[in-house]
């Protein structure tokens, strides 16, 4: 039995991940697949991978890229979600802030530097114009962490998925001023580059397991109305996003991809040059 440990967020993204695990489907192939929540997200999972606590990670698409470059030994061996992500723009309840313009010179609540509501608030600051070396942050660790920072005036906006934290603004602990998309698939399957020479084989049958699920994830009986109980969502927003959402069924990641991804991350000051887009990625059906 080979012993792989794998890690995402505990959101509606990943509940494909939970059937293969529920129904056995890896331990079927003398794979023992273990699952950990990373309520953190992707800077808590890339620091998990560097260590080596974790040996796969789905994990966001532009935070995992930065790390890679920054060093991280793991390659992406596809992409999970190919629509963007949409990063809801939250203030507190009792904010004075109202609109997106108001939010220049405030201080933003990100999980960890060269995560995803870190380099997002980038790329949303970018959009709006203003001045990227100015911006102020407030690490708070995770999305509880947010919501405390914002109620106690700690930080003034956070940015976070906008469908996981819709019940926080439904029950008026968030106003959500706007909304920003990725400019690019939102999540990828990220694996240490140890486990890549040691377990290919392996990781490709996950792959495989994985890919087969969520090709008719969206058609299984009644899965907007068992994600909607599980994440505490109504079932019209899960609906909303059910529908704009389009997981991967097996195309590999592609060098030109990474590419044009890292082209628009050097436009937004989120890395400050380009590398080798064949150095991210490891194909993983030649």
């Amino acid at each position: 039995m080979t012993n792989l440990k794998i890690g995402g967020v505990p959101e509606h993204f990943n509940y494909p991940w939970y059937i293969t695990l529920k129904n056995k489907e890896y331990s079927k192939h003398n794979i023992n697949l273990r699952w950990q929540d990373y309520p953190g997200g992707t800077g808590q999972m890339s620091k998990a991978l560097r260590e080596g606590s974790v040996d796969i990670a789905i994990v966001l698409t532009e935070g995992i890229i930065k790390d890679i470059a920054d060093g991280n030994p793991s390659k992406i061996i596809q992409t999970f979600v190919q629509t963007p992500l949409i990063w809801g723009i939250h203030v507190g309840a009792k904010s004075k802030f109202k609109t997106i313009n108001d939010l220049e010179n405030a201080t933003i609540a990100i999980s960890r530097f060269g995560s995803g509501s870190h380099l997002m608030a980038i790329v949303n600051a970018y959009n709006q114009g203003w001045d990227i070396a100015k911006l102020k942050f407030k690490v708070i660790k995770d999305l509880q962490g947010g919501i405390d920072a914002l109620t106690n005036g700690e930080a003034d906006y956070f940015m976070w998925e906008h469908f996981t934290t819709k019940p926080l603004v439904d029950n008026g602990t968030f106003r959500r001023i706007d909304n920003c998309p990725t400019p690019w698939p939102c999540f990828v399957i990220a694996v240490r580059n140890e486990v890549l020479e040691n377990n290919f084989e392996e990781v490709k049958k996950v792959l495989e397991i994985i890919n087969a699920e969520t090709k008719d994830f969206k058609q299984l009986d009644n899965i907007d109305k068992t994600l909607a109980k599980r994440y505490e969502q109504q079932l019209e927003d899960i609906q909303k996003w059910l529908k704009i959402t389009e997981w991967n069924d097996g195309n590999p990641i592609t060098k030109n991809l990474i590419g044009r991804i890292q082209n628009k991350m050097v436009q937004f000051n989120v890395i400050e040059e380009k590398k080798n887009s064949g150095d991210f990625i490891k194909n993983m059906y030649i």
